[in-house]
């Protein structure tokens, strides 16, 4: 017997639609775990208009690291809205 093997969170970063980066935008966002922001977004990626909405997640991170005047955690979570919307341009339609 093989005995059993756990899922890793590499694992599962590795399956979702969402890079590490947007993965942990999304955990920082809804204050969840990284496991659970993995399994989140690629959720969402599958749903009407998902796309936009780890859009508008990530673009309130950018706000409220603005808000608290912390430029490098901004810059740095533009440079993953760039990056998002570089693969998944459908997320910066209109919502309908």
């Amino acid at each position: 017997m093989g005995g059993l093997k756990m899922i890793s969170l590499e694992d599962v970063e590795d399956m979702s639609a969402l890079t590490r980066a947007e993965i942990e935008a999304l955990a920082e966002h809804d204050r969840i775990s990284t496991f659970d922001a993995a399994l989140m977004g690629d959720y969402m990626m599958h749903e009407h208009h998902g796309p936009q909405r780890v859009h508008e997640m990530i673009c309130d991170d950018i706000r409220i690291a603005l808000h608290k005047d912390d430029l490098k955690h901004a810059r740095e979570l533009f440079a993953v809205l760039r990056g998002f919307l570089a693969e998944h341009p459908e997320a910066a339609r209109g919502m309908d």
